[in-house]
């Protein structure tokens, strides 16, 4: 049997963790509509990326699309090592700089 007063405490604490809970869950879905409404605005209304052509991606600058860049670690390098290129990850395009990916300005 529990007692009385640590009962109280505990639907208490139940009570403000529901009400913090449900506060968080309607406030991220409120901001996640009204970024969804701006986003189709702005799609609507505007102009295509100039960088990417409004495809939002574009060949990557550094490996320019092989996936692999030749690094050494020594300035005067002995030996050259292929590596993964860090800035498109091997997929051998990036998210362009300009719109960051959307396609539009």
């Amino acid at each position: 049997m529990i007692p009385k007063p640590l009962r109280t405490v505990g639907i208490g604490g139940a009570i403000i963790l529901g009400g913090l809970l449900t506060l968080n869950l309607a406030s991220s879905v409120t901001i996640r509509a009204i970024r969804f409404s701006n986003e189709a605005k702005r799609r609507k209304i505007g102009l295509p990326c100039g960088v990417c052509r409004g495809k939002g991606f574009y060949i990557c600058k550094l490996c320019k699309g092989n996936a692999t860049i030749n690094w050494s670690p020594l300035f005067d390098p002995v030996a050259i090592n292929p590596c993964l290129c860090p800035t498109c990850d091997g997929n051998r395009v990036q998210r362009c700089l300009n719109c960051l990916g959307r396609g539009f300005d």
